[in-house]
């Protein structure tokens, strides 16, 4: 982590859009920030999507979750109260931010660093 003061993990299906609702990702893009706020794609993580035909599987939501607590924020084009409130736990901010990745990434940067003046 030593390159990186934080991450942010991305549902994407194609890695241009935030396009994926968390209970139904399969795949989350991370994205290591630097120092500078410069951001890179570190790695592309395979999970078992949670939701499946509107029943949820909380042991499987609980596990996506610490499969991503390396990761300060998750950004997903929709998510449930259930799964926000189990990524809150882990200390993982989600935001609902349906927009071009790169774009995206720049808001939670802006925001972070807004949320840094007040600490």
């Amino acid at each position: 982590m030593d390159k990186f003061k934080y991450f942010i993990a991305v549902a994407s299906t194609d890695g241009i859009v935030v396009n994926s609702h968390f209970g139904k990702a399969g795949t989350f893009r991370i994205y290591g920030i630097t120092n500078d706020n410069s951001f890179v794609q570190t790695e592309i993580r395979k999970l078992t999507p949670v939701c499946d035909g509107g029943d949820h599987d909380d042991d499987k939501l609980r596990e996506n979750a610490g499969s991503l607590s390396d990761c300060r924020y998750v950004l997903v084009s929709r998510i449930g109260p259930g799964a926000l409130n189990v990524l809150a736990e882990k200390g993982i901010a989600a935001m609902e931010i349906p927009n071009i990745v790169e774009e995206a990434i720049k808001k939670v940067i802006s925001y972070d660093e807004v949320q840094n003046l007040f600490n």
